[in-house]
């Protein structure tokens, strides 16, 4: 009988340390973000060297474009209202134009009015992360690809529900990848 309490217990603690919810923590491998029903990729720790894609400069100025580089690289910014996907409404997956990790579903793309494409989550927690940045005199939080590094964009907490964040991403870091 003393087990039943201690078994209780034990279960209750690691629901609210790990949380019963991927969504409500956040979501992690294999879980969902809130907002997206999109399953997150699982990649094990072992892999996570295998998987994390590593590249000289000279190495990426040949598979990107200049602006590419410079926007994935450099943490450049296009211009508003010039990129390819401000305004796209084409159902698919946006994945990192450099290494090909899927970082948004079409799903969570929204009209920001900022000029540069906006999704309210990404496709997973582990599909991105975050740094923060005080370059031009102001606290933002830079968006990088978890798997390559490359700067993506920023995101804010002026976003739609249901998490209230606004992804703020370059076109030239995307690529597009198109329901059929």
């Amino acid at each position: 009988m003393k087990l039943i309490p201690l078994l209780f217990a034990a279960i209750s603690a690691a629901l609210v340390i790990g949380g019963a919810n991927p969504a409500a923590r956040g979501a992690g491998p294999g879980g969902t973000v809130a907002g997206n029903s999109t399953p997150c990729p699982a990649v094990p720790r072992a892999a996570e060297r295998r998987w994390k894609v590593k590249k000289t400069d000279a190495e990426w100025k040949k598979i990107l474009t200049p602006e590419q580089y410079h926007v994935t690289r450099e943490k450049g910014t296009e211009r508003a209202f010039t990129g390819e996907y401000d305004k796209t409404k084409a159902p698919g997956t946006y994945v990192c134009v450099a290494c090909g990790n899927p970082l948004f579903s079409s799903d969570t793309k929204y009209d920001s009015g900022t000029g540069w494409p906006s999704f309210y989550a990404p496709m997973c927690a582990d599909s991105v992360a975050t740094a923060e940045d005080e370059a031009l005199f102001m606290k933002r939080t830079e968006v990088l690809c978890k798997r390559c590094d490359s700067h993506l964009g920023h995101v804010f907490d002026d976003g739609p529900q249901p998490t209230g964040q606004r992804y703020c991403m370059n076109s030239a870091a995307l690529k597009l990848l198109k329901e059929e």
